[in-house]
């Protein structure tokens, strides 16, 4: 898996207004910005993105996926 895969993987499931992902092809970092964040708690957020995935995860494709996960009036805060 490269990061181009892995960002198309969460880009074509989850609407994202902002997407970084980077990594060593095991190990992966990505900030998420998206609006179906909104009204969700941390854990929500990960599973819409982790569904995102599918079989990846639970067949190692993907081993570790760090998540930062912010909707886009939390980024905008952050980026001010």
């Amino acid at each position: 898996m490269t990061s181009d895969e892995l960002h198309s993987l969460i880009a074509s499931g989850l609407a994202c207004e902002h997407l970084e992902v980077s990594g060593d092809g095991r190990h992966w970092a990505a900030v998420i910005v998206s609006p179906a964040f909104e009204g969700k708690r941390p854990i929500q957020r990960h599973q819409l993105v982790y569904a995102t995935l599918g079989q990846r995860i639970q067949n190692d494709e993907v081993h570790a996926l760090s998540m930062k996960t912010h909707t886009p009036a939390e980024w905008a805060t952050l980026n001010g």
